[in-house]
């Protein structure tokens, strides 16, 4: 099996990747860090706004049972993408809505699909997404990886991870891994 790689910031990691790792053709899901300028950034540097990184997820996905369109589709369900550096309570630069591309088509389709959104309509506000290649993405500390599957009675994640796990559930329905189909 060959696999590729997407790359997506949404606001908080811990609430896109828990939707991400319940898509069938999702092989794995790593929380970290993109698009800044300091080498291995921890946490509370990104977390200070001050690094230039948003949190991201990296998404390894087999091409030939989900395809990157998918994946855009699912992102643009699980987050607001016309808040500019803000998700909910989470403000900064750091919790901007960004696509990190790997390669050229990657970006193509990104600005497509984006276009496409303003054009139908889709949000009552522009998409503010911002497609950038990725240059380096730096893997989150142990801990906030697969973070709402370790702390589901967290308050935050407890709050704004499952309406969010309901949109994808109702919405992809026939795109859940099998072990996630209600």
């Amino acid at each position: 099996m060959s696999t590729e790689i997407a790359t997506f910031g949404g606001g908080c990691f811990w609430c896109i990747e828990a939707p991400f790792k319940e898509i069938d053709g999702v092989e794995s899901v790593i929380s970290g860090y993109a698009g800044g300028h300091v080498e291995n950034p921890t946490y509370e540097q990104v977390c200070s706004g001050n690094t230039g990184h948003a949190e991201v997820v990296q998404v390894e996905y087999d091409p030939d049972r989900r395809s990157y369109a998918d994946l855009l589709e699912v992102f643009f369900t699980v987050h607001d993408p016309t808040q500019r550096n803000r998700q909910g309570p989470d403000v900064g630069s750091q919790y901007r809505s960004a696509i990190f591309y790997h390669d050229e088509r990657q970006r193509e389709e990104a600005e497509a699909f984006i276009q496409e959104l303003d054009a139908a309509d889709a949000y009552d506000d522009s998409v503010v997404t911002e497609v950038e290649r990725l240059e380096t993405f730096y893997e989150a500390e142990p801990h906030h990886q697969d973070y709402y599957e370790k702390n589901p009675n967290q308050a935050y994640c407890s709050f704004h991870i499952p309406p969010k796990l309901e949109k994808v559930r109702s919405k992809f329905a026939d795109r859940l891994k099998p072990e996630q189909v209600h």
